[in-house]
């Protein structure tokens, strides 16, 4: 799938958003810069304004590693996992919980090594051809769990409508 401007990336993490529940995870994979945030935030602020919640700023988790909002009944959790350098670091986290219990959305998931869900949905973010196309980006989408070609066919049929 490609998208030529950061508001196509947007308005599919939106519709994305709005269709995910406890327990989905999100593996956001890409170079610096592909726009894994950017996906991130959109998602998250769509969520929160379904739910009726207060939509706040959705920075980079970076330097905190881990982001939490509370939407309704749903807690979301946005990981970074760049600076994690062992597993270990990753059930410090808290992650392993959250992933049962929360949305969460998980940047740089090879830092999980073989703790990354298996029903995750993973997700790659890459631009096309920074010179010719600087905003395009080719999303690539894989995941083991059915119940993912479901949320994604509603995703991309509200996207498209």
């Amino acid at each position: 799938m490609t998208f030529d401007s950061p508001e196509g990336t947007s308005e599919f993490a939106a519709c994305l958003g709005e269709l995910m529940a406890p327990g989905d995870v999100v593996l956001l994979s890409g170079p610096v810069g592909a726009g894994k945030s950017h996906f991130a935030r959109s998602l998250i602020q769509t969520h929160l304004k379904r739910s009726g919640c207060f939509v706040e700023d959705v920075p980079s988790p970076t330097f905190t590693l881990v982001q939490t909002y509370h939407s309704g009944e749903t807690e979301i959790w946005h990981a970074d996992l760049y600076r994690l350098t062992h597993t270990d670091e990753v059930e410090e986290l808290g992650l392993m919980d959250a992933f049962d219990t929360a949305i969460c959305l998980v940047e740089w998931p090879d830092r999980l090594g073989d703790l990354a869900p298996s029903n995750a949905l993973s997700l790659t973010l890459e631009p096309e051809d920074v010179d010719v196309f600087p905003e395009r980006r080719v999303m690539t989408l894989t995941w083991q769990d059915p119940k993912w070609t479901t949320i994604l066919e509603a995703a991309l049929r509200k996207a498209h409508a």
